[in-house]
């Protein structure tokens, strides 16, 4: 969740490090700080609170001008502690150990009593500035920072990315990863740690990607890498494809096929932190997340297009799984009408770029309906009017997302949403300990899950031929498939100008049954699950009418093919959380490739923009 940008060089890293934050800040932007090695070894640092811009103001302002060649700098999205200077990393302990750190310290309060007893007084709320007073200590019965740090791990239990620095040891950073990301960057001018490679874009294309456990002694001239028992390991050193201020297509041929299968990667980057073990971690949502989400007893969602369908199947879970009343509506329409808003009422806003204009609208009306109520923002950007005027902020790590036609940024928000159930259900004791075990493992396995579904392009790809002429398409689910259905069919007509419409299943004989005929294709999504049996009779009343049909199943679903029907087996069941997200994965495809035979711009579909900021 948060960001970090450090390097060893010969010359001032000042202008690096805060241009390397800028670049991570879509990681964190609730604070921001570095710290600095000066001339003399001492350790220098400045925070501030809010945006990395902040930071730099106060940096442009000093009098004396502080520069090192060796830093550390960090971007925060606040967990344990307000966002507040005191808050802000880098944290010092005894004016020689600064730490900076990208994760849950979930043992940490163990930790904080055991360092009060040996002395250590703590200036912050965090649970990171234990790790700077263990390191401390450390290092008192240490010949090397590299083995303080290496002995205090052994005691951390959660997910860590560290930077850390000494006034004692000034020629190096070391650096460790356990359940987030770090890279290390070879330049000429000296060597680099990082979140993310684009933070060090501008000074290397050569990266080493640490991996698990992974302990890195990174030095102008040298760098050398232990694993988690201390063993010497070579990693191996990759060429980045990414130039600064671009995205690079790679091998896909255009940017949504790029995206639908960057889907494992981005539902993994979401995670990252926001899981540990087998418990959902709630400051994920925000310092305050746990107390509003005590004392809610509803949840509004208010969103608009391929959002709005997220909001769906959302509401299916918080009612099913977590027992809470929940209403979701599209923002346009709700902040036009005058909605009752109780005291209680969780105020949900999803929106892949935070800045769609009735989103935003929806959130300012209903503030000033009732401003007692609590809001929580789920996007992908973190600098938008939705991130600042939300009480509580979640950002999907889904990437850039250039494509008009959202893929990525729907299933990551799908998986934001299901850790929100879990954790509404966490501490209103609606789910139980196996049952939040239950879901963290289904979350685990998407990513495989996903990458199984998408080795089915081949097949849908031949699928698509059939709507070369086609005008119009029917898709049907029943309970959340329902509202992934919709996404499949709004996903059609935006990039295919094909005319779709999605219906629940059970709604066929009040209407759209009369549309069917031979020339009307029928997209039907068949989870293994509770409607099944009802799914499977309406594919029988559509069949009877002569229509073509595709239907998406799991292993266990065993829908019986009939004449031009085809049947294709995407994943193995896991639940009701897991099969939504993973069954819109074909429908994606589908679509995708129906644009290609139209010969429609797939990318930048007509009268359309990835981001609606005017009404």
């Amino acid at each position: 969740m948060c960001g970090i940008v450090g390097g060893v060089t010969n010359t001032d890293i000042t202008p690096l490090l805060l241009d390397g934050l800028k670049r991570l800040e879509y990681r964190g932007y609730d604070s921001s700080g570095l710290v600095l090695l000066t001339k003399n070894n001492k350790l220098t640092r400045e925070r501030a609170v809010g945006k990395v811009i902040n930071l730099e103001k106060i940096i442009k302002l000093k009098k004396n001008k502080i520069e090192g060649a060796i830093g550390l700098a960090h971007t925060r999205w606040a967990t344990h502690g307000e966002p507040s200077d005191k808050n802000a990393h880098p944290h010092i302990s005894k004016n020689s150990i600064s730490v900076v750190h990208n994760g849950i310290i979930e043992n940490f309060s163990e930790l904080k009593e055991l360092q009060i007893e040996q002395g250590y007084e703590f200036t912050s709320e965090t649970d990171t500035e234990v790790i700077a007073h263990a390191i401390d200590f450390a290092t008192q019965s240490s010949n090397s920072l590299l083995e303080a740090t290496q002995k205090v791990l052994k005691t951390l239990d959660g997910s860590y990315g560290l930077g850390i620095i000494s006034s004692n040891y000034p020629d190096q950073i070391i650096a460790a990863r356990k359940s987030s990301p770090l890279v290390i960057g070879i330049g000429d001018n000296g060597n680099y740690v990082a979140s993310d490679q684009m933070a060090l874009l501008s000074v290397t294309r050569e990266f080493i990607f640490l991996e698990e456990g992974d302990v890195a002694e990174i030095k102008i001239d040298k760098i050398t890498i232990y694993d988690f028992d201390g063993n010497l390991v070579n990693r191996p050193i990759k060429t980045s494809k990414l130039k600064v201020g671009q995205v690079d297509l790679g091998d896909y041929e255009h940017f949504m096929q790029k995206e639908i299968f960057e889907q494992p990667q981005a539902i993994r980057d979401t995670l990252e932190s926001r899981i540990t073990n087998n418990s959902v971690v709630i400051p994920a949502f925000g310092y305050a997340a746990e107390k509003i989400f005590q004392k809610i007893r509803q949840v509004q969602i208010v969103a608009c297009g391929t959002s709005y369908h997220a909001g769906l199947v959302a509401k299916y879970w918080l009612e099913d799984i977590a027992k809470i009343p929940c209403n979701v509506e599209v923002a346009s329409e709700y902040r036009y009408r005058h909605p009752i808003l109780l005291n209680d009422t969780l105020f949900v806003t999803l929106s892949q770029s935070g800045e769609t204009a009735d989103t935003v609208e929806a959130l300012k009306t209903a503030k000033k309906i009732n401003s007692s109520i609590n809001s929580l923002c789920i996007s992908n950007s973190s600098e938008s009017s939705l991130t600042r005027l939300s009480d509580l902020n979640f950002l999907t790590h889904a990437g850039p997302e250039i494509g008009v036609a959202s893929t990525k940024a729907f299933t990551t928000q799908l998986v934001a949403l299901a850790l929100l159930v879990c954790s509404i259900g966490k501490l209103k004791n609606t789910i139980n300990k196996k049952q939040e075990k239950e879901i963290v493992y289904g979350l685990k396995r998407l990513p495989g899950l996903i990458n199984d579904a998408l080795l089915q392009e081949p097949q849908i790809k031949k699928l698509a031929t059939r709507f070369k002429d086609k005008n119009s398409a029917l898709f049907l689910g029943r309970g959340t498939m329902y509202a992934i259905a919709m996404e499949g069919a709004l996903k059609l007509k935006e990039i295919s100008y094909i005319h779709a419409e999605a219906y629940p299943a059970g709604e066929l004989k009040h209407g759209p049954i009369a549309l069917i005929d031979k020339n009307m294709p029928v997209i039907a999504v068949a989870p293994n699950d509770e409607l099944l049996s009802k799914l499977k009779s309406n594919l029988q009343e559509v069949k009877s009418r002569g229509s073509q049909m595709i239907v998406f199943e799991d292993e266990n679903s065993k829908v019986q093919a009939m004449e031009a029907m085809e049947v294709i087996q995407i994943t193995s069941n896991l639940g009701r959380i897991s099969a939504p997200i993973i069954f819109t994965i074909p429908l994606q495809l589908l679509s995708y490739h129906v644009a290609l035979i139209k010969g429609t711009d797939v990318d930048k579909p007509r009268n359309l923009a990835k981001s609606v900021t005017v009404e």
